[in-house]
């Protein structure tokens, strides 16, 4: 089925951001992949997670990166609560020590004041850049320093709602994969690449399937391998 989307697709494509989007996208993936039909019985009702797009959804993932998400929720909680924080050019104007403060590191102040620099130079739009093919998408986005492969990712998933992204990194959907689809090992990230892009243009739906199966299968068996 892989088809790369091009950017007249991705904007004609339903996004992943609101139910009826992604229930389209999930019922195309399972019917071109019958295979992934007893993983969708076991993750049961697969419901979009939406986060703020723009400047303030992109904080958000930075936020969240290498803590917990308990963590990641408090830091949130603070920091979005200081004034400008969450437009690039407020962001400029808030005191490193106020960030930091509110829990972001060294490393993520400067990575978020670099974004916001490059936003306010209009040397990026990331409204544009949602609504690129995905491997286009994401190497947009890690040209800012500090932003990986998997922060684009995210971002472009949960935030922007794109159809086409799959975190192959991500350890939980390794473990998914490895399980639900049946493989003597779990895959490396280069393998869990290729298996995903047989199921453009819909990787998103089967990102967000896998997580949902992850999540069930450990609650019913307590780990997976």
């Amino acid at each position: 089925m892989a088809q790369r989307l091009t950017k007249d697709l991705v904007l004609a494509t339903p996004r992943i951001d609101h139910p009826e989007g992604l229930a389209w996208h999930v019922d195309q993936l399972v019917g071109f992949w019958p295979q992934l039909a007893p993983m969708r019985e076991v993750a049961g009702v697969v419901e979009p997670r939406v986060n703020p797009k723009g400047f303030a959804g992109l904080a958000k993932v930075v936020c969240g990166q290498q803590v917990s998400v308990q963590s990641a929720a408090a830091i949130w909680a603070r920091y979005s609560a200081l004034p400008g924080a969450l437009e690039p050019d407020g962001y400029l104007g808030v005191s490193e020590d106020d960030i930091r403060g509110a829990g972001f590191s060294r490393s993520k102040y400067a990575t978020m004041r670099g974004v916001a620099e490059a936003i306010s130079a209009g040397e990026i739009d990331l409204a544009a850049v949602e609504v690129l093919p995905a491997e286009e998408a994401v190497a947009r986005l890690v040209q800012l320093k500090g932003i990986g492969p998997w922060t684009a990712e995210v971002y472009l998933l949960f935030c922007a709602g794109h159809p086409d992204i799959f975190p192959a990194g991500d350890l939980a959907l390794l473990k998914a994969a490895h399980s639900g689809l049946g493989l003597d090992a779990r895959p490396t990230i280069k393998e869990m690449i290729g298996i995903a892009q047989d199921w453009s243009p819909h990787r998103s739906a089967a990102a967000i399937l896998f997580w949902r199966y992850f999540a069930a299968m450990k609650k019913r068996e307590g780990s997976l391998l």
